[in-house]
């Protein structure tokens, strides 16, 4: 019988994974509002740039001692992060966040049903396509989806399953500091892309309250919150809970960004969601 403290944890701990999960789409719908001044390119230098800044400060890695092996790794996950952040605003630019953030999550959903054969593994990938043909701009909707900003996101798709498998491999190596560091390697890619893009414009007194509140919200706060998730939870529950990311997604497009979903397409939001638990709590029965 789980005893009150440890229960308490658990609440803690979901509460915190939760609130990382609207902190990181309430980021995006806030650095959606920077595009018209330095573009998409230029909110993910202020995003992982200023969360590098942060982290490193907070942080501090080079106070200890790192086994290099896993340094190939590290830089790989870093690079992940910053294509991936990258191309996922890049698809911010023409299509809505929650659809966005569908596609891009069906990176690490295959990932998840990769190799799989049970039967009720199929049922998730049935509803995964489902969803992706009720987003995919194959037919007439209501709101024709940008082919484009389809393509972005869904490459941010793959980029979210490189970041999962070397940051596995990172983090066996730094521990903790695998974010801070991994997310100031983002940076190295990021930044120049930003800069070559919106050049002086980044220098904008006015912007730093709102290029602050992006890294805060997008990087700082739900990573720190994730990992506070992680050492709390099962695997299996943190990546139930991780499903509802779309769905947090839709609604803070809605809330913040004025961006109005079709029945269809919140129903193919739906079916990706309904898949990602599912996965999720079919690998938590085959493993138990």
């Amino acid at each position: 019988m789980t005893s009150a403290p440890d229960f308490t944890r658990v609440l803690a701990a979901i509460g915190a994974l939760l609130i990382g999960m609207l902190s990181y789409q309430c980021g995006a719908a806030l650095a959606k509002h920077l595009f018209p001044v330095v573009g998409a390119e230029g909110a993910t230098a202020y995003r992982l740039g200023l969360a590098a800044a942060i982290l490193l400060v907070w942080r501090r890695p080079w106070r200890c001692a790192h086994d290099r092996r896993g340094l190939r790794a590290l830089w790989g996950y870093g690079l992940a992060i910053g294509a991936m952040n990258l191309m996922f605003y890049l698809s911010l630019r023409t299509i809505p966040l929650g659809i966005a953030v569908a596609l891009e999550f069906t990176g690490p959903l295959a990932l998840a049903l990769f190799g799989s054969r049970r039967w009720v593994d199929f049922v998730w990938v049935a509803l995964v396509v489902i969803g992706l043909v009720l987003l995919l701009p194959l037919h007439e909707q209501a709101q024709p989806l940008d082919p484009a900003g389809v393509a972005w996101a869904l490459a941010a798709g793959v980029g979210w399953v490189l970041y999962i498998v070397l940051g596995r491999k990172a983090g066996a190596a730094y521990g903790v500091d695998a974010v801070t560091l991994g997310t100031s390697i983002g940076a190295l890619l990021a930044v120049p892309v930003g800069v070559a893009h919106a050049g002086s414009a980044l220098l904008s007194p006015a912007l730093l309250p709102f290029a602050l509140g992006v890294a805060v919200l997008s990087s700082a706060l739900p990573y720190t919150l994730e990992m506070i998730a992680l050492t709390r939870l099962p695997a299996r529950t943190f990546g139930t809970l991780l499903s509802l990311e779309p769905a947090i997604a839709a609604l803070a497009g809605a809330a913040f960004l004025d961006e109005r979903l079709s029945l269809l397409q919140w129903s193919a939001i739906a079916a990706i969601v309904v898949a990602a638990a599912g996965t999720a709590f079919s690998l938590r029965r085959a493993e138990g």
